[in-house]
């Protein structure tokens, strides 16, 4: 890795939102492809969640991480637009319908950005129907359900329901998180994948594409 480019990286493992913005610019006009700069910053976000599951980071250091290369990705994004580079896979996430929590959410989708992923973030409260309209406009590979509260739980097999009854449900691989959620509920309701935080929803992404 070139040495801007480790600059780059540090600056993501480290939160600093200005930093990660201008070594983006600076390897840009370095001449550093958009491939090579968009390498160096999933490889710091894969590094973040590697220190978080080994206990060493937080959610908060998490947060700061996905805010810098959040930063850095929108000077990089034109560039990728332009260099014709797709993302990984497309992923529409939401909080379930009557489910107002979004912090795990947000993290979830930060995490998956970092990771080279496109993100439809349909926000808190969605309802089953909204998930399966996003499922026919934007074709993605993954829905990523989250729910909180074991009173909004139902409305992850709400959801897949309605999708086998719009004719989507094998289109895509639905993942669930959340609290209360296992495992166990997972498989139950017919999910394909259940993550306990952001940087295994991530890893599980990865395994599935």
């Amino acid at each position: 890795m070139e040495s801007v480019l480790k600059e780059l990286f540090t600056a993501i493992l480290e939160g600093q939102r200005d930093v990660a913005k201008e070594k983006v610019e600076q390897a840009l006009a370095d001449g550093e492809g958009p491939a090579d700069v968009l390498d160096a910053m999933v490889t710091a976000m894969g590094e973040v969640g590697r220190l978080f599951e080994e206990g060493e980071y937080f959610v908060p250091e998490m947060l700061i991480a996905a805010r810098a290369m959040k930063t850095g990705m929108e000077i990089l994004k034109p560039e990728l637009v332009d260099a014709d580079i797709q993302p990984v896979g497309t992923i529409v996430a939401g909080t379930v319908k009557g489910d107002l929590h979004d912090i795990g959410k947000n993290l979830v989708r930060m995490m998956l950005e970092g990771a080279g992923f496109q993100v439809v973030d349909l926000g808190a409260d969605v309802s089953p129907e909204a998930f399966v309209a996003a499922v026919k406009e934007y074709h993605p590979d993954f829905i990523a359900m989250s729910a909180l509260l074991t009173t909004t739980m139902p409305n992850m097999q709400n959801t897949i329901e309605a999708l086998k009854k719009a004719g989507v449900r094998d289109e895509v691989k639905v993942l669930v998180g959340g609290a209360p959620i296992t495992d166990a509920y997972a498989e139950k309701i017919g999910a394909d994948g259940y993550a306990p935080d952001a940087s295994r929803a991530v890893k599980l992404a990865k395994s599935l594409v």
